[in-house]
Parts: structure tokens; C-alpha cells; sequence
């Protein structure tokens, strides 16, 4: 084994270094991991320029990553589930598994739960990594490590629809056409939505949600008239939507969620924006509209998986730039100019470790 372990580490606020840290010894429950693929998060870009993002701030040194894939390289004494060699997506997030939330299938509610780079607790942007075994989901052959990196935000995509109830034959209106907006979109897609419009204030973005298979799109801007952006979603989809989900954050787009919806509707908000706004909460309230927050997903990694094991979705489109773990900073700075839609590190070199090519 190389003892070759480069690490990205934030040391404070637009300071990002890559150096040499100890390879990690494993628990018996644990595997180690030569990490392969790791994408950039909007929470990373905060973290990196801001020094905080929602509640978590940065305090410490801290590494990167947390959208990643890798291969295990040593298996825990208790690990019957992998073997060496095997190719997995990380669930990022471990809970305690004891209390309240953990017992009760809502552990990424937990108070102790372990998530990658979410201060104080270590990401996996380096060579070698370890992780609880259980939170690692074998890849199938066919399914690439890009792919494998990229459940981490298609599973937001899929809690988030599943917070709203989206089922067969849905109106679904998605606020952003971010990343989280167009895994938003293929996982309302994949759960049966007949028709989708999703909104952004920047046209290439809603490009890329139209060749995703979003049926109608609006480009907005930030001057733009509320009741009239409420008339032309209304007409685009011939319809109140039955659940809008707002994956920017921005007060309006979450003002927007609330008042489109149809009577009876779910909004669900998913965007980390302001910690207070101002709301027609009477309004909603009235029409008996749901308002669901979401953080992070529970028990979706195994779904977002056989979603895109199966075909159903395809996750590929979404990865327009690639680096290598020694360009991390230029990765990041690609990421901070919200440039393309997907920025992928590749800490081994790019389709090492695929069975077929990632095109």
C-alpha cells in the first residue's frame, strides 16, 4: 500500500491546502478506502469561502469532501458485506444507531451522527479513507464511479420527493435548476410525475434541465413580479402543482413554493437560505398547503441506487468538469463561478477503476 495519503484540508476561510496526512487504521467494523471519485457540494463552496454553511461552522482544520466513491482496500474484522477490491458509493453519514431518531428510521436526524466534512468531523477528498462498512453500497459493474459519487445528491433529490409524496401523475414544480434542482427533476421523473417545470435565473441552466426532461421551463429574474410568476407557472403547466419543491433557498423562490401550490398541495423546501423569512404563511395556511423541510435523506442511498443501476436514471449529463486531486484548487474555483453543473476530483486517475468507460 502507498503511504502516499494527499489531503484536502480547509484550514479557514479561503484557505485550502493539499498535504500529506496519516493513512487511517481501521475498526473492526470499518474499511479503508483508496478514494476514486469525489465531487464538489454548494455546503463545500460555503465552507471554503464563508466558513460556515447553515449552522456548522468551520473551527478547526478540517478535509473536504463528502459526494464520493471509492475502492476498499482493507476490510474491518467484523465486515462480512465487502471484500477487498469491491467498488462502493459512501454514504456520508454515520448515526450513532442507538437513540430516539436512529430506532425509529429517521437517522440523519440524529444529534451524534457522523457526516463527512460537516465540522468537527474529517471529509474524504484524499487518497485513503476509512468509513463504517454498512454505510458503503457496492457499485454493480456496470455503474461507474462518477455515478457512484453522484447518489450522494440524488438521494437529497429523492427525499425530498418522497417528503412531498410525489407519486404517479404528480404536477411538480422545482424552484432552482441547480444540481439539486435537476436530480430534484429526475427523481420526480423516475417517480412517476406527468409533468414538471422548473425554474432559474440563468437560461444555460434551464438548458440542462430541458434535455433532462423537464416539460416546460421559466427564466426569472430577481426584479421579477410575484403574482405574475404565480399566473405564468400556473399556465405552464395547466395546472396548480400538486407538490413544488424550492431547492434554491432564496426568499422568493420559497415565497414562490408557498403560493403556487394547489389547496391542499405539499410545498417542500429543501434550499438553505436565510435563517428567517418573511412568508404568506395565512395564505397557505388557508388552503391547507404543507410545508415539509427536509435535510440531507434517510434510507435513500439503496433507492437512488437501483434508480440508476436499472437505467431509470441517468446521472451522467450531470458531471461537466473534471480534475485531479492535485487541481483541487482549480476544481474549486470552477465551482465557486458556479461554472457547468457538476465538478468532479478524481483521486485515482479518471476511469481507473470503471468496468464500462464514463462517457
Amino acid at each position: 500500500m502507498s503511504q502516499d495519503n494527499l489531503t484536502a484540508v480547509l484550514y479557514k476561510t479561503k484557505d485550502l491546502r493539499l498535504e500529506q496526512t496519516p493513512i487511517p487504521e481501521i475498526a473492526d467494523d470499518e474499511v479503508l478506502l483508496r478514494m476514486d471519485c469525489v465531487g464538489i457540494c454548494g455546503s463545500d463552496v460555503h465552507y471554503w469561502q464563508s466558513g460556515h454553511c447553515g449552522h456548522f461552522v468551520l473551527k478547526d482544520p478540517l478535509v473536504m469532501g463528502h459526494e464520493a466513491s471509492g475502492v476498499v482496500a482493507k476490510v474491518g474484522g467484523n465486515v462480512k458485506n465487502l471484500s477487498v477490491g469491491d467498488r462502493v458509493a459512501i454514504e456520508p453519514g454515520v448515526p450513532c444507531r442507538y437513540c430516539e431518531f436512529c430506532k425509529t428510521g429517521r437517522y440523519h436526524l440524529c444529534p451524534d451522527i457522523k457526516f463527512c466534512a460537516t465540522p468537527p468531523v474529517h471529509g474524504n477528498l484524499c487518497r485513503y479513507y476509512k468509513h463504517a462498512a454498512d454505510f458503503c453500497y457496492k457499485l454493480p459493474d456496470h455503474v461507474s464511479m462518477e455515478e457512484g459519487a453522484l447518489l450522494e445528491p440524488l438521494s437529497v433529490g429523492i427525499h425530498a420527493c418522497r417528503r412531498g409524496g410525489v407519486t404517479a401523475g404528480d404536477f411538480v414544480l422545482i424552484l432552482g435548476a441547480g444540481p439539486i434542482g435537476l436530480v430534484t427533476l429526475l427523481a420526480a421523473r423516475a417517480m412517476g410525475a406527468s409533468k414538471i417545470v422548473i425554474t432559474d435565473i440563468l437560461e444555460s441552466r434551464l438548458q440542462t434541465a430541458r434535455e433532462l426532461g423537464a416539460d416546460h421551463t421559466l427564466l426569472v429574474s430577481r426584479d421579477s413580479n410575484e403574482a405574475e410568476l404565480v399566473r405564468a407557472l400556473h399556465d405552464l403547466l395547466g395546472a396548480h402543482p400538486d407538490v413544488s419543491v424550492d431547492a434554491s433557498g432564496a426568499p422568493a423562490t420559497v415565497r414562490l413554493a408557498l403560493l403556487a401550490t394547489k389547496s391542499g398541495g405539499c410545498a417542500v423546501l429543501v434550499g438553505m437560505g436565510n435563517p428567517e423569512v418573511t412568508l404568506p404563511l395565512a395564505g397557505a395556511m388557508a388552503r391547507e398547503v404543507d410545508i415539509r423541510g427536509i435535510f440531507r435523506y434517510v434510507n435513500e442511498y439503496p433507492i437512488a441506487l437501483s434508480l440508476v443501476s436499472s437505467g431509470q436514471i441517468n446521472l451522467k449529463p450531470l458531471v461537466t468538469h473534471h480534475f485531479s486531486l492535485e487541481e483541487t484548487l482549480e476544481a474549486y474555483e470552477v465551482a465557486r463561478r458556479g461554472d457547468g453543473i457538476k465538478v468532479m476530483i478524481h483521486v485515482q486517475p479518471r476511469d481507473a477503476n470503471n468496468k464500462d468507460k464514463f462517457q
